[in-house]
């Protein structure tokens, strides 16, 4: 496979990326319980990307979103939620959604490095960008979720409380 080519997300037109999550999820996809955690806010431009295939059409696309991990003491812990990492059906094995996620985790600011947080199968973002529920187990979702796939990235886990519930960020 070529390298796809990657665009920020933002010169997409907004109903483009609406028409591709609703052929990349089934049906209902906003009754999911990461809309709620990230209901209310906006995507982040910086870290939020688009993949076109050969004839420019585009083919998948990835979203970040400002979010908190909010804890019984009351504090705010801000992070980044990954996700959506969208891929046509008929372009997924291809390698558009590696580069949407290594895209994406590379342009985070080295000078303020916050946490990561995704949900999602742990051997795969595990294997490549070091994805881990190792961190995760007392902390809750405004839904139902598989414990297993709430995952978190972090350059110094020490950092990470061990519980609360993650929500929209409001800072």
């Amino acid at each position: 496979m070529t390298t796809p080519a990657l665009i920020p997300l933002d010169q997409v037109d907004p109903q483009w990326i609406e028409d591709l999550l609703d052929r990349a999820f089934e049906p209902g996809r906003q009754q999911r319980t990461a809309y709620k955690v990230r209901e209310g806010m906006d995507w982040l431009p910086t870290l939020s990307f688009a993949a076109l295939d050969a004839d420019e059409h585009l083919v998948g696309t990835i979203q970040c979103w400002p979010v908190a991990l909010n804890t019984p003491d009351g504090k705010a812990h801000p992070m980044i939620m990954v996700g959506p990492v969208a891929v046509l059906p008929e372009t997924q094995g291809a390698g558009y959604g590696k580069a949407l996620m290594t895209a994406s985790l590379a342009a985070l600011s080295p000078n303020a490095p916050l946490p990561q947080v995704m949900i999602g199968d742990p051997e795969y973002y595990g294997r490549f960008w070091g994805f881990t529920n190792a961190y995760t187990g007392g902390w809750k979702l405004p839904g139902p979720f598989e414990q297993r796939r709430l995952l978190v990235r972090c350059d110094n886990p020490a950092v990470l409380p061990h519980d609360g519930i993650l929500g929209p960020w409001r800072g």
